[in-house]
């Protein structure tokens, strides 16, 4: 009975770690203490270790030379890369979805697009980051597929942190829900090929202005070394 208690534990912190990876509630290079998050969750230390290392050997986070664990830094190239994969994983799932929809699901989107917009004329970006997650995989959980579902958690896993600074880049609030509209409407008619691009749209408004930014901090950052390198030469 204690192995499937702990084992429980072990999973709800790996769970838990994850879910605040996806919704961007760690930062970008952000050491994690393992007692902090041990406290925040409500359970020892050591099924938060064992959690903290599996999510290593995924590649959602990363071991330091010092051992500790951190959030990987921001990369532009990294993002693309995985956008690319998410826009195909993401589209097939809005498409699948389309034929399946429910009632009540269209009911839970429309109400996500209220709260939405909400969020964005308060400029609460925690509460829409939360619920711009909530919207997708609301539609992704009509797809019929499980497994896919499961893919698209691994990669919002690493992409989430980049999230801290979508609203960082000028010009994003100003379309953030517009796409999440042609979803639901795509949805509303049982359109796979309009939810398809609808998502693919979606995804691609926010690189198109992600990756510029995450690419000028880089080039700060690089500008930042060289000046301490050329500081400690003097």
């Amino acid at each position: 009975m204690s192995k499937i208690e702990y084992r429980t534990l072990n999973d709800r912190a790996y769970d838990q770690i994850k879910e605040g990876l996806m919704a961007a509630t760690f930062h970008p290079g952000q050491v994690l203490v393992i007692r902090t998050l041990a406290e925040t969750y409500g359970v020892s230390t050591t099924p938060v270790r064992e959690a903290l290392q599996r999510l290593v050997a995924e590649r959602l986070l990363v071991l330091l030379p010092n051992r500790s664990i951190a959030v990987p830094d921001l990369e532009a190239d990294k993002y693309a890369e995985i956008l690319r994969i998410r826009c195909e994983l993401e589209g097939l799932a809005a498409e699948l979805a389309a034929p399946l929809v429910d009632k009540p699901a269209l009911r839970q989107l429309d109400r996500l697009l209220h709260e939405i917009d909400v969020a964005l004329r308060r400029r609460d970006h925690d509460a829409y980051r939360r619920l711009n997650q909530s919207f997708h995989f609301a539609v992704y959980a009509q797809s019929g597929s499980p497994r896919l579902v499961d893919m698209i958690a691994d990669l919002w896993g690493q992409t989430g942190p980049y999230m801290k600074e979508l609203f960082g880049a000028p010009g994003y609030e100003m379309q953030a829900n517009d796409a999440h509209r042609a979803v639901l409407a795509a949805l509303e008619v049982c359109d796979g090929a309009a939810a398809r691009r609808a998502i693919v749209a979606d995804l691609t408004v926010a690189a198109d202005l992600l990756v510029p930014h995450l690419r000028d901090l880089e080039r700060r950052r690089a500008e930042l070394r060289r000046s301490g390198s050329l500081r400690a030469e003097a």
